[in-house]
Order: structure tokens, then sequence, then C-alpha cells
């Protein structure tokens, strides 16, 4: 196959993938999300068939597990966690209220320090991005709502997903071979090199982010509920659910946190400064530990791209376009490699 045909057939692919999920992007939440369960699972059925453990069993034995685990969790803290997100909704504008009054109360200091014009120019400036990020606090809620969990997608997450990933997870060796079996015999090892390393990138995608969301909201939601922060439970889950959408779960909860803590902490310093800290933490552990060791060095997808991929995504497809951001930057970007590749050993690239 020349270096054309085979960008032709990649290119046509993704064309028709794009377009697929877009015409489909209504109905398709709990069948990803079921796919992405199925594949962060697999090698777990893999080890559980050398223990010599049918497969059906194996996949039965793992949904049950997963799926115990997470209700037992979701239930435990579902009464704490809905009592918190109401409150903090209520509260939401009253904190931002607070918040200006308390900038009116040092507008006097501001004034003497920067001079009277630099000053308003100041708090038209604070009050601007303050209003902006409740904005963008708000439309971000309201889209996850109206986009993502609908009563429809709700109900789908909740019963066609698990059916999904045990009927993938058990078909799934069966899948690869018959995908393999359709190779065009040619250029099968050359193909069968790049799944591999779109495999590898799906690995950084799926499993790496699952395991870096696991670990943030953990921290986030422990850390602020022992520092005493109102709505702490809460917000450390909206920040860690939300962090796998790159840099945006990190602004939200700072945003939400250090709004919050300043009403309910000042003028005592040393709260503002424990939660201030605890989001300087996370974020080290998050862009200097976790990302790099579990997903970054997989993807390979440069920051400028992969916020490109978030906007047009999130634009073309709403919440599932969120959710399909990274997978899709993460294939392109392999395929892309791959295209540099093969012009590199092209006759158009060694005659020139």
């Amino acid at each position: 196959m020349t270096l054309q045909n085979q960008i032709k057939v990649w290119v046509g692919l993704l064309v028709v993938t794009i377009v697929g999920l877009w015409v489909l992007r209504g109905i398709l939440l709990p069948f990803i999300v079921g796919l992405a369960l199925a594949y962060l699972l697999d090698p777990v059925a893999d080890q559980l068939e050398k223990w010599h453990i049918k497969r059906v069993w194996a996949t039965m034995i793992i949904l049950v597990i997963a799926i115990g685990l997470f209700l037992g969790a979701f239930l435990l803290i579902l009464p704490l966690l809905v009592q918190q997100i109401i409150g903090l909704a209520q509260r939401l504008p009253g904190i931002v209220h607070q918040l200006q009054e308390l900038a009116n109360q040092w507008s006097p200091t501001i004034y003497e320090w920067l001079g009277e014009s630099r000053a308003q120019q100041v708090q038209t400036a604070l009050s601007d991005i303050m209003a902006q990020a409740v904005g963008f606090v708000g439309n971000l809620t309201g889209q996850v709502m109206q986009s993502g969990l609908t009563i429809i997608n709700a109900l789908g997450l909740m019963v066609v997903t698990p059916v999904v990933a045990f009927y993938i997870l058990l078909d799934w060796d069966h899948m690869v071979e018959a995908f393999d079996g359709l190779l065009p015999r040619r250029s099968r090892d050359e193909i069968r090199g790049v799944m591999r390393e779109l495999d590898k990138a799906m690995a950084g995608v799926i499993r790496g982010q699952f395991t870096v969301i696991v670990v943030l909201t953990a921290f986030y939601a422990i850390a602020l509920s022992l520092s005493g922060l109102s709505f702490g439970l809460a917000i450390g889950l909206i920040t860690g659910l939300l962090s796998f959408i790159p840099y945006v779960g990190f602004l939200v909860g700072f945003m939400l946190s250090m709004g919050v803590a300043i009403v309910q902490f000042w003028p005592d310093w040393f709260g503002i400064i424990l939660v201030f800290v605890i989001f300087m933490v996370g974020q080290f552990i998050e862009g200097n530990v976790l990302y790099p060791k579990l997903v970054g060095t997989n993807i390979g997808v440069h920051p400028v791209w992969l916020m490109f991929a978030l906007f047009a995504f999130g634009l073309l497809f709403g919440f599932v376009g969120l959710l399909l951001a990274v997978p899709m930057s993460a294939i392109a970007a392999v395929l892309v490699r791959y295209g540099v590749r093969k012009y590199r050993n092209s006759a158009l690239y060694l005659d020139g």
C-alpha cells in the first residue's frame, strides 16, 4: 500500500469516526463509559484467565466487585455529598457577595498603594474576573447537567453501561482476533505496530487518567474536609472528577475553595493559607508525579493541541466531547507520528 493510500485510509477512518460521533452524540455516553470500563478491566480478566478461571466467570466476578465497590462508596457518601452540593449551590451567590464586600473594605488600602486611577482599574478587573469565574462554574455545571446527566443518560449509565461492559469484556479477545484477521496481509505487521502505539496511548488515557482521578478525588476530598473547609467534601469530589479535563478540575476547585475559605476563615489567614497549600500540593502531585508517570508519556500530545481539542470537541459534542477529547487527541497524535515517519522514509522526502 502506497503512502498516499495509507494516509487516505487513516484520514477516512478518522473522518467517519468523527461524523458518527457527532450524529450519535446524544446516546453515546453509556456506551463510551462501558467501553472504557471494559478496556480498563481487561488486564484483570486476562490475569484471572491465567489462574484457570473461565472468561465468563472472570468477567462476572470483576464486574460484580467493581460495581459493588462503586455502589458501596457512592451510597456511603451520597447523603452527605448531596447535602453539601445543594448547600454550596445555595450559598454561592452569598459567597460572591461577601467577597465583594471584603474587596470594598480593602479599597482604601488599595487606593493608598496604587493610587485612585490604578486602584479603580484593579477593582474593576477583579469584579469582572469574579463574575466570569462564577459564570464559568455555573455554565459548566449547567452543561454537564443538561448534556451529561439527563434522566435518560443517568438511567443508561446505571443500566446499559454494566451490560455493555460485560459483553465487551467477555468478547474482547475475540474482537481483537477478528479485527486482526481483517488486516491486509502485506501491511499486517505495519498496522499491528500502529495498533500497539494506539493501545499504549489508550492505556495512558483510560487506565492512567482513571488512576489520576481516583487519587486526586481522594486527596482533595480528604484534605479539604480535614482542613475544616465548608463543603470540603463536595468541592474535593468536584475537583477530582473534573480532573479528566486537563486544567479545568484544578481551576474550578481552586476558585471555589479559595472563595469559600476567604469568606469562612477571614480574618484568620491560617485557614486560607492551608487551603491554598492543599491545592498547590495537589497540583504539584498531579503535574510532576501522577500525570507524567501515568498519562503524559503515553499520550504524547502537546498541551496547546490538547486545549484546542478540549474546546473543539466540547463545542461539537458537549459533555461526551469532553470525555472523548483526550482519547481522540491521542489517536490523532499516533496517526500523525506514523504519517511523519512514512513521509521521512518516502521517495518524496529522500529525493528532496
